[in-house]
């Protein structure tokens, strides 16, 4: 049970759908879609090793399993390696996240090892190769049962400017105000113009993205501040 393998494995479903919020049968062989980005990566680990990890209940039914970004975070903090992102941009077959806050979206991708992703991205690109570079992140994750490899070293290039999203204590600023504005010309109700990036602002940024088949992790950079027609 290798990080190769993972990657090897994930490499495979590139081109195929991506549907928000499905759940994957993780014990099928040959699923082929739809994906979510944490139901992909927990069934590219159960393929590999016949073990469910980032599920509500890791023990239960490998069928129905549930996986979440949040649960990946979980199972991390309590069992796995946590590693920086420029060390998982340098193993093949390592898990990187962007965890979610209280049941929020976030994203996670499986690492190529050479700076690049294999990820279930949105709706419009569907499940695809990708780069790990100007975007943001928390941290890699390496399951305790997966031997890995490292390979040359990687410097992940940090995401331009501030990334507006939903923090415990929250955003507070006038930017923020702008983004809530937006929303609402959008179509989209933060329930409020306050300047305050608390939890229904981000759950109206991620109605927003799933809408416009982009990224849905009720954050906002450069691409969702395009799409709302606004500079940050």
């Amino acid at each position: 049970m290798t990080g190769q393998e993972i990657l090897n494995l994930a490499k495979t479903k590139v081109g195929q759908k991506y549907v928000h919020g499905i759940v994957v049968p993780k014990n099928k062989q040959n699923y082929n879609g739809a994906w979510d980005c944490a139901e992909f990566t927990s069934y590219i680990i159960y393929q590999v090793s016949n073990k469910l990890y980032g599920c509500y209940n890791n023990g239960g039914n490998p069928a129905v399993a549930d996986a979440y970004t949040g649960y990946w975070a979980r199972d991390s903090n309590e069992y796995g390696k946590i590693i920086t992102v420029d060390e998982a941009a340098r193993i093949a077959g390592a898990i990187i996240l962007r965890a979610p806050l209280k049941r929020k979206t976030g994203h996670i991708v499986v690492s190529d090892g050479k700076g690049g992703t294999v990820e279930a991205h949105s709706t419009k690109k569907g499940l695809i190769a990708a780069k790990l570079s100007f975007r943001r992140w928390d941290y890699g994750v390496l399951v305790p049962w997966i031997n890995y490899e490292k390979g040359a070293k990687q410097i992940v290039a940090d995401v331009n400017g501030i990334v507006y999203r939903y923090t415990e204590p929250p955003m507070v600023n006038l930017t923020v105000g702008k983004i809530q504005k937006a929303l609402q010309l959008a179509g989209y109700d933060p329930q409020g113009n306050d300047n305050i990036y608390g939890p229904n602002t981000a759950l109206a940024v991620e109605a927003f993205q799933q809408d416009h088949g982009i990224v849905a992790d009720g954050e906002v950079g450069e691409i969702t501040a395009k799409l709302l027609k606004i500079t940050l």
